[in-house]
């Protein structure tokens, strides 16, 4: 089952924090947008894993939201 990789970009205040998103192959990009944006509206803090650790990020300190990449992972 071939799956899309997401790379999703936070810009907080004073820092950069990047995460990998592992979606099916038919979500579109500004679904996952609209998944991550939703989430940081709904919750007060978010949990981000990527290859540093994990990151709890205060939704208020959120200042923008980008996909840097989207790539389709062959398995």
């Amino acid at each position: 089952m071939n799956v899309k990789e997401f790379i999703v970009c936070y810009t907080l205040d004073h820092d950069i924090v990047t995460e990998k998103l592992i979606k099916e192959i038919d979500v579109k990009k500004e679904d996952v947008e609209q998944e991550v944006i939703e989430k940081l509206e709904r919750n007060k803090s978010i949990n981000v894993k990527n290859g540093q650790g994990n990151y709890r990020i205060n939704s208020s300190l959120v200042r923008y939201v980008r996909i840097v990449s989207e790539k389709i992972l062959i398995k």
